[in-house]
């Protein structure tokens, strides 16, 4: 049976982890290379890396934190932020990400999704959808949360797996931050409507968050806030979804 990765995320602002609610609201949380090595010394199962700014300031991600951070970890590296063009993946994988995660580029160029997978394969490739309920309907936002598209979420969801994208990282909007729990309604949409790996993010506020996470059928479950202050070590949280019957590596 697949085990379920346990993924602390680092949100990064100029070589620093900050962390905000609903992407407002930023606060400084340690150095993004300390962090890095730390949480692959405690038994994550990969780590993610987000330059958060950079999308909606049009900066490239900073390679350098990149390259310092893969050098210090034993972990699969998933980085994203500043993505618009094909030779932007290619420098991340070169610099030591193992995967890449691309959003606002995707869904402003979605041939992206089908050029990168086939160039470095689609197991490199993860595409980032951030959710926001509007009027009724399940959207795809951009720009760190700013901007609503026209896109339908499952619609969008479907239309990256069929590109090539081998895995996606889903973000509600309507619950990042704020510790009350993954968004399950709208993850279990998303997992029952594609077949490739979904990783839950957005919400963990204690470990029944994570088992309820579980429960929408994602195979990563990534949380901030709750590792970074130190509420929650990476192997308690393994230990309880164990004792729920969940598979994890220990």
């Amino acid at each position: 049976m697949l085990k379920t990765r346990i993924i602390p995320c680092l949100d990064v602002i100029k070589n620093k982890v900050v962390k905000g609610v609903n992407f407002k609201n930023i606060k400084v949380m340690g150095n993004a290379v300390e962090m890095a090595r730390y949480y692959s010394l405690s038994g994550a199962d990969e780590l993610c890396m987000l330059d958060i700014n950079a999308s909606y300031q049009n900066r490239k991600t900073f390679i350098k934190t990149v390259e310092a951070i893969a050098k210090v970890i034993n972990i699969p590296l998933t980085v994203g932020g500043g993505i618009s063009v094909l030779d932007d993946i290619t420098d991340l994988l070169n610099a030591g990400a193992d995967k890449v995660s691309i959003n606002s580029a995707a869904v402003k160029n979605p041939k992206l999704i089908r050029q990168a997978s086939i160039k470095h394969g689609s197991q490199c490739i993860v595409v980032a959808i951030d959710g926001k309920r509007h009027e009724n309907k399940m959207k795809v936002v951009v720009k760190g949360g700013r901007e609503i598209t026209k896109k339908e979420l499952i619609v969008w969801a479907k239309q990256v797996q069929s590109l090539g994208a081998g895995e996606i990282l889903m973000t509600s909007m309507d619950t990042d931050g704020v510790q009350n729990g993954f968004d399950s309604s709208m993850l279990k949409k998303v997992t029952s409507n594609v077949s490739i790996p979904v990783i839950a993010s957005g919400g963990v506020g204690n470990l029944e968050h994570f088992y309820l996470g579980h429960l929408t059928k994602s195979t990563g479950l990534l949380a901030a806030s709750v590792f970074h202050s130190g509420k929650y070590k990476i192997q308690s949280v393994k230990k309880y979804l164990k004792k729920k019957g969940v598979p994890v590596r220990l």
